[in-house]
């Protein structure tokens, strides 16, 4: 791989106008496609395999036409002050407001609130239930003015006005920080080459891959179905990964001309070496986010393939297009030890005033190894506790998915759902639709009243409406208002005895009970993603230890980096529950309430830090490896990987952070929690586990962590992640004439 690779960075860098002529050609293909694509529809979420999708797919059947998946909305009213809604000049206000909602060209029914129960017992508020034909992600901009203007007049006119539901859905939106991420991405690189034209080559590139990548997104947005949030998640890994691997090679190519090298021999070295990490690192990501569709959630499956499309794009950008603008660099970028200008540092081989001559200063990164090696077990203990402390909120971890009741509290969606909690309990937000299918019942309607005065009799009831049957009379819908919030436990209860009585009620009736809506819906897929989480975690983790077995040739290496992988994970988990779940330091990201984790933040972070944590691994472990194989000693082996590696992996974690921490900013709280998420289990990854308990570990282990049956040896196949054939051929002065034989030996 590395020779392949190696030829493919010359040709890169001789024929750069055509390589950029095609990644140019490229980007402006997928914006046209975005730009003439029709606009995004409802990304349909459905969960094969659960009650709650049985149920919702049986009403489609059993009641064709009712708009199953078409948008809703709540217009919430709440009389002034010693008022109640139930006063004329109120009432006249809300019945006025419901025949101009009724007027919309998009609304398939509004329900009056006085003809519906829908005032509260102390008659202070009341609502309105407007159905749409479409999904919320369809409606018109026209329908939602509409909606707006309707609550604005009923304000004027003296009432407090908040609308719920998802008909004011909106695509999330990022936040300035996400350009602060990328701007302290930029810093960091600035300091890393010395350079601003070295710096601005990763940025460059990541930014026109994320560009291909995202602009894909929205060019099948409609066709597939995909959400707002997919491209976003795609932007926010894209960017990371993009700019990380562009780093690696520069730095390489930095490295090469320090050697000696001309420019074009350096760019393919660099591609030939940097780049065989870059194409493993990038395979890893890819197989773990393609992975997540084992879980069985079309919108995860969804998520994973299109985030897993634009890291591989960064890595063909990272193995063509840098090396082709290197050329177009020609000498401003310059080698490794040369970058004194711009930072006021010494150039190479020039040692400072209080440096002794012919005794270069080590560097932060052999410092920190030889301390390292002298205690590793002191090292190792420390680091092992400390991730083991701030995974300790873990096990408190309670999964969820958002609702209204997570919505920042100036947004009139949450300012809605208080009210209907406030005027009818917080049970009223999250209300559970029975399904009940008496068509294989001899006597349906008994069935429908039995299923309604069991549940009745169940603790955390607080209503229970008459069943409604379809026109065919063999099903009925029964609409329950538990007495806690959508999000709580209580609920969750109430749903599973529901379910449990429904086993009996068959049995009785043959009729048979399912339960659903969003929050059963929510609930289910809870269920479903924890289910799933061990078997995932085992694949990935096992997928990690046979590919790092193949790239280390090593059986306690890929141990050691699968294990740290997990610390990594659950101190990050740790860390989310303790800021998004517990409220610490809520304020100072953002978060104005507290509430379960994301349903899908645990399996989504295994998927993506699996393979952000074998980036480091890889880039740092390798020169340790290429070192040791040179015959060096095992800790002194440690100490030469750390020299050339650390400030490179350094900066790629700091980029990392910055990037994913730029998230955090978003309106979308799945967004926030997953930026966070990745930006401190790369902290965890990066700084703890492969800056400290590896380096630890192979100081211990010594000899032994590069130990392999010989069995196994001769089993295994050679991809040459460290470039040694590619280094060997040169020694035998092979030319770039030469390739084809190059390839053969």
């Amino acid at each position: 791989m590395a020779t392949f690779l190696y030829k493919l960075g010359r040709l890169a860098f001789r024929r750069r106008h055509f390589v950029a002529l095609i990644w140019v050609a490229l980007l402006t293909l997928a914006g046209v496609g975005a730009a003439s694509a029709p606009p995004a529809g409802n990304s349909s979420f459905s969960i094969p395999g659960t009650e709650a999708q049985k149920a919702f797919d049986l009403l489609e059947q059993r009641f064709p036409g009712a708009s199953a998946d078409g948008a809703t909305a709540r217009v919430v009213f709440k009389a002034p002050a010693g008022e109640k809604m139930t006063d004329a000049g109120n009432k006249a206000t809300v019945e006025k407001t419901v025949d101009e909602l009724a007027d919309g060209s998009e609304v398939a029914s509004v329900a009056d609130p006085y003809t519906g129960d829908a005032v509260s017992k102390d008659g202070a508020i009341a609502y309105a239930s407007v159905k749409y034909d479409v999904s919320g992600m369809e409606l018109e901009e026209s329908t939602k003015d509409a909606l707006e203007d309707a609550a604005q007049q009923a304000r004027d006119a003296g009432l407090t006005v908040e609308i719920g539901g998802d008909a004011l859905q909106a695509v999330p939106e990022t936040g300035a920080t996400e350009v602060i991420g990328i701007a302290v991405a930029a810093v960091v690189l600035v300091i890393t080459f010395g350079s601003l034209v070295a710096a601005g080559l990763p940025l460059l590139t990541a930014l026109i891959g994320v560009g291909i990548g995202v602009s894909s997104i929205a060019a099948l947005a409609s066709a597939l179905e995909l959400g707002s949030t997919t491209s976003i998640l795609a932007m926010m890994i894209g960017l990371a990964v993009g700019i990380d691997y562009a780093l690696f090679i520069v730095s390489r190519y930095r490295a090469e001309l320090a050697e000696g090298r001309e420019r074009e021999e350096a760019a393919g070295r660099a591609v030939g070496t940097a780049g065989s990490a870059v194409v493993f690192a990038g395979l890893t990501v890819v197989i773990a986010l393609v992975g997540l569709a084992v879980v069985n959630i079309p919108m995860l499956t969804k998520m994973g393939i299109a985030a897993a499309g634009t890291v591989a794009i960064a890595v063909l950008i990272a193995l063509t297009m840098i090396p082709a603008l290197l050329g177009y660099a020609g000498r401003r970028v310059k080698p490794a030890g040369a970058k004194g200008r711009l930072l006021g540092r010494s150039r190479k081989g020039e040692p400072k005033p209080d440096q002794p001559v012919g005794q270069p200063k080590a560097n932060l990164g052999t410092r920190w190894a030889s301390f390292v090696v002298r205690r590793p077990l002191a090292v190792l203990l420390l680091g092992v506790i400390g991730l083991g402390a701030a995974a300790v909120p873990a096990t408190s971890l309670e999964l969820g998915l958002p609702d209204d009741g997570s919505q920042p509290t100036s947004t009139t969606q949450r300012r809605a759902y208080d009210l209907l909690s406030e005027g009818f309990g917080p049970g009223f937000n999250g209300p559970l639709m029975v399904v009940v299918d008496a068509k294989g019942s001899d006597a349906p309607k008994d069935a429908f009243t039995d299923v309604e005065q069991q549940i009745k009799g169940l603790d955390g009831v607080v209503a229970v409406a008459p069943p409604a049957p379809n026109k065919g009379g063999d099903t009925a819908t029964i609409t329950v208002v538990p007495d806690s919030k959508p999000s709580s436990v209580q609920t969750e209860d109430l749903v599973h005895a529901i379910r449990d009585a429904g086993g009996d009620i068959e049995a009785r009736t043959g009729a048979e009970t399912l339960v659903t809506g969003s929050t059963a819906m929510n609930i289910d897929v809870s269920q479903k993603l924890n289910d799933a989480l061990v078997p995932y975690l085992v694949l990935v983790v096992g997928l990690a230890f046979l590919l790092l077995i193949v790239v280390f040739r090593s059986i306690l290496v890929p141990l050691k980096a699968a294990l740290g992988f997990l610390l990594s994970v659950m101190a990050a988990l740790g860390a989310v529950v303790a800021v998004f779940q517990w409220g610490w330091l809520s304020g100072l990201m953002g978060v104005e309430e507290t509430g379960p984790v994301m349903s899908m933040m645990p399996i989504f972070m295994v998927g993506v830090v699996f393979g952000l944590a074998m980036d480091y691994e890889v880039f740092l472990v390798t020169r340790m490896r290429e070192a040791y194989v040179h015959g060096e000693k095992p800790n002194q082996a440690v100490v030469t990987g750390f020299k050339h590696g650390a400030r490179v992996v350094t900066a790629a974690a700091v980029i990392m952070m910055a990037v994913f921490a730029g998230f955090i900013g978003s309106s979308e709280s799945m967004v926030k929690m997953i930026g966070f998420g990745l930006a401190i289990a790369v902290f965890f990854d990066a700084f703890v586990v492969r800056m400290a308990i590896v380096p630890a570990v192979l100081a211990l282990l010594g000899k032994k962590a590069w130990w392999l049956p010989k069995w196994l040896d001769r089993a295994l196949p050679n991809v040459d992640v460290e470039g040694e054939g590619l280094r060997t051929a040169a020694e035998r002065g092979t030319g770039p004439d030469e390739d084809r034989e190059l390839v053969r030996t």
